[in-house]
């Protein structure tokens, strides 16, 4: 069973300072608007946010279905967007890995896997026992789902209120706290690099090819990273 004492110390987590709370409450009120506008019932944008709970993923959907996708391109795009959290995952979960831990824990807990709980708890694993962390980190999932199905309610209730310039501010809040959180992380060789080196290929790359500027920005930094930082450890 899940030990409630650090489920509940997860779960409160989201109150502390740098929470991503307010910024993942903010995009999901855009996101529960959107799909209001897109015609979805109260029922069916709950259901996105709970299965789908991740605002790359949902904006995806979003934006394919106005275009009249498919529903298999519709699921490959999400699919592939949503890429993005196998390495979160492969970081993530040999920090919560513990033989006395039963495996339908950790089979439960890869869907928390998003940015806002992962930073979470990759501040807060060291406090925490490791026998127990992954108590902790369904506590924290808990948390973050609760906030993201929470929002879309209210966005869908107050569509008729946010324009589409409304829509855009509120859903960039989640990706600008990420960037604001990576940097006040640039405590190694590695994240430096990155992340100067993303804030002027993925710019730059625009002007040669818009659609890929960002993933191929993002690969050619991470990859050069990871290398010069291997270098150093060395």
């Amino acid at each position: 069973m899940i030990e409630l004492k650090y489920f509940w110390k997860g779960f409160k987590s989201i109150k502390g300072v740098g929470s991503p709370a307010i910024a993942l409450g903010a995009s999901f009120i855009a996101i529960g608007a959107l799909l209001k506008n897109l015609g979805f019932s109260i029922n069916e944008s709950i259901f996105s946010t709970l299965f789908t709970y991740a605002l790359p993923g949902s904006l995806v959907m979003a934006e394919s279905m106005i275009v009249g996708a498919s529903l298999i391109n519709i699921f490959v795009a999400v699919w592939l967007v949503n890429a993005r959290l196998y390495p979160m995952t492969v970081s993530l979960m040999p920090l919560l890995m513990h033989e006395t831990q039963p495996r339908w824990k950790y089979y439960l807990s890869c869907h928390f896997i998003a940015v806002s709980s992962w930073l979470i708890m990759k501040n807060n694993y060291e406090s925490v026992d490791k026998e127990k962390r992954i108590d902790f980190w369904i506590g924290i999932g808990s948390a973050t789902w609760s906030v993201a199905i929470i929002s879309t309610v209210i966005g869908y209730s107050a569509s008729e209120y946010l324009n589409k310039d409304m829509m855009i501010g509120l859903s960039i809040i989640n990706p600008i706290y990420f960037m604001c959180m990576m940097i006040g992380a640039m405590k190694t060789v590695q994240i430096n690099i990155s992340i100067i080196l993303g804030a002027i290929l993925g710019p730059a790359l625009y002007f040669i090819s818009p659609e890929w500027c960002i993933l191929f920005g993002g690969v050619i930094s991470g990859t050069i990273a990871f290398f010069i930082g291997e270098k150093y450890a060395k």
